[in-house]
């Protein structure tokens, strides 16, 4: 599996590369925004562990960058010093797959890249919840069927493909096909992506989706 690190402290770029050699293969590093795009057609990465606050071009722009010009770009990882910053949702917005914390353990960040690269979403509602509140939008169909409304929501929550079939008493192959109809519809390439439309939108809100747990 193969990282590209992103950051502009030469530290923290030996830090992350310290803690992940031992499980991936880290392709490069790039200090700035404004050299992932090219970076990541040439060493085609995986996973882009990439920094949200950088002079220049931040993560933000670099993450548009790549979905823009990137055939088959890899998942974003965004690593971010505050969980209530208002530029984690921007980022996911503009197409990130996850965030995590600095802070985080690095087993933490290991299960994350892990998770990314196979596909899978990297939610933490309750943080989703609150930077969502600040970005509030216009309602708008989605045009989505009654039980793909059900499960969209229940992905909103963090529930996983397999905790959404305990829950509507489906099979896992049933919620699957649910999925991906969901993301073919709101235009999105992973989990990640429809639960954000679906706060854009306004198909779900902070006050309807409770406290919760983080996932």
């Amino acid at each position: 599996m193969k990282v590209l690190l992103v950051d502009d402290e030469p530290l923290i770029r030996t830090g992350l590369r310290a803690i992940l050699e031992p499980e991936f293969e880290v392709v490069g590093e790039a200090e700035s925004g404004a050299a992932v795009a090219p970076l990541v057609r040439r060493l085609r990465p995986d996973v882009v562990v990439m920094d949200i606050r950088m002079p220049g071009v931040d993560g933000i722009e670099a993450t548009k960058r790549i979905l823009a010009h990137v055939d088959a770009p890899p998942r974003i990882l965004i690593l971010t010093t505050f969980e209530h910053d208002d530029h984690v949702f921007e980022a996911l917005r503009a197409g990130a797959s996850g965030f995590l914390l600095k802070r985080a353990d690095p087993a933490e960040l290991v299960r994350a890249i892990r998770l990314l690269a196979e596909g899978d979403s990297l939610l933490f509602p309750a943080a989703i919840r609150r930077l969502a509140a600040r970005q509030a939008r216009a309602p708008r169909d989605l045009d989505l069927t009654g039980r793909e409304a059900e499960i969209l929501r229940a992905m909103a929550r963090g529930l996983s493909n397999a905790e959404i079939a305990d829950a509507l008493v489906v099979s896992l192959e049933t919620v699957k096909t649910h999925v991906s109809a969901i993301l073919a519809k709101l235009g999105a390439r992973d989990r990640t992506q429809a639960v954000i439309r679906a706060y854009d939108s306004g198909f779900v809100s902070p006050s309807q989706e409770g406290d919760g747990s983080d996932s």
